[in-house]
């Protein structure tokens, strides 16, 4: 499926598209610095718990995706817990940017997109799984996590030349919100112009 097989390239292309977006407007609510505060607080707290909540789920299938069915750790609280984070992570710094209109665009881009690659993924695993798909299915949400189903082990092995890359793909999260603060600043001194108003 096309979405699938390209998911990485559309989500930068998506992500570049949003950073040209702040790089050439002036963040209105800026103005109103108490809720730009609150924005920011709030969205560099999402992207913490994002950048946490995906690396475990990058430690759980390092090694063991294309051979098992996870079912233990992120994967026990819902089937597609790495897509969830990528969500929580992703709304946290459109709202970093101090922006209601970043994170609804965010919001919408993931809506229209993602539930494709969801479903061609659980049709795949399906085809491979069968029943035991089947039963993880029945008692596991698809994409909210509910935590009081969390089950782990007290050991578990990792392959760390698999976990590596997406260590450090989980870090954008965090470098992220340095990169808000550095176009905030570069604004302030006029070096980047602010061709469009957000709100």
């Amino acid at each position: 499926m096309f979405f699938s097989k390209y998911r990485a390239v559309i989500s930068r292309l998506f992500g570049a598209f949003l950073l040209l977006l702040i790089l050439c407007s002036h963040r209105c609510l800026e103005d109103a610095s108490a809720v730009a505060d609150i924005l920011f607080f709030a969205g560099a707290v999402m992207a913490g718990i994002a950048t946490i909540g995906r690396l475990w789920c990058s430690m759980y299938i390092s090694g063991y995706k294309d051979n098992c069915l996870i079912q233990s750790g992120p994967y026990s609280i819902c089937r597609h817990p790495l897509y969830f984070f990528s969500l929580l992570g992703a709304v946290g710094l459109g709202m970093a940017t101090e922006t209601v209109t970043v994170p609804a665009i965010i919001i919408l881009g993931f809506v229209l997109y993602y539930p494709q690659v969801i479903n061609y993924e659980e049709t795949n695993l399906r085809r491979t799984h069968g029943k035991e798909f089947e039963d993880y299915c029945q008692r596991t949400p698809m994409f909210f996590p509910s935590f009081s189903l969390l089950q782990e082990p007290k050991e578990y092995v990792v392959n760390i030349d698999l976990f590596r890359t997406p260590l450090r793909n989980s870090l954008w999260f965090i470098w992220g919100l340095g990169l808000l603060e550095l176009v905030e600043a570069l604004q302030e001194v006029k070096v980047l112009p602010s061709l469009l108003n957000l709100y």
